[in-house]
């Protein structure tokens, strides 16, 4: 299992969005935007169901599961590999019902997926390997999407 550190769950908490990739049981590769990405534990990070209903009947198939998340403005991130686990009931259910509810999230939760993390690694842009700073990516996209 690979630790998900304090760092990587300030960053899903900040980004919010990321993207979760699985593989139906017809080998059809499946993509699906989450909003409620958390981590859920030292290994272990969650999403609520809301509308993904292919991507947890995948899971259900083939628990082999990533998640990019991405900052649109410094063009870095995580990718977590793992498996996916469905959870519809129980104390982690309530648990991370209660802590979605926590952040806000309004929608109804029947479901609850929660990956159990074995390898994170950090993601960025080429432009860092050309030697562009942080900052200069930062100013590049600011300017791309608030002008």
């Amino acid at each position: 299992m690979a630790r998900v550190t304090d760092e990587m769950a300030q960053f899903m908490e900040n980004e919010r969005l990321g993207f979760v990739a699985t593989v139906s049981p017809g080998n059809v590769p499946n993509i699906s935007p989450k909003g409620s990405l958390m981590r859920s534990g030292d290994s272990s990070i969650a999403f609520a169901e809301i509308r993904s209903p292919d991507t947890v009947a995948n899971l259900e198939s083939n628990p082999a599961v990533e998640v990019s998340i991405i900052s649109p403005i410094v063009r870095r991130g995580y990718l977590f590999a793992g498996r996916g686990r469905v959870v519809r009931k129980g104390p982690e259910f309530d648990d991370m019902v209660a802590r979605f509810r926590d952040r806000g999230i309004q929608s109804p939760i029947g479901t609850v997926v929660v990956i159990d993390v074995d390898r994170v690694e950090e993601t960025m842009s080429p432009l860092y390997d050309l030697g562009y700073t942080e900052d200069q990516i930062r100013e590049t996209w600011k300017k791309h999407y608030f002008s």
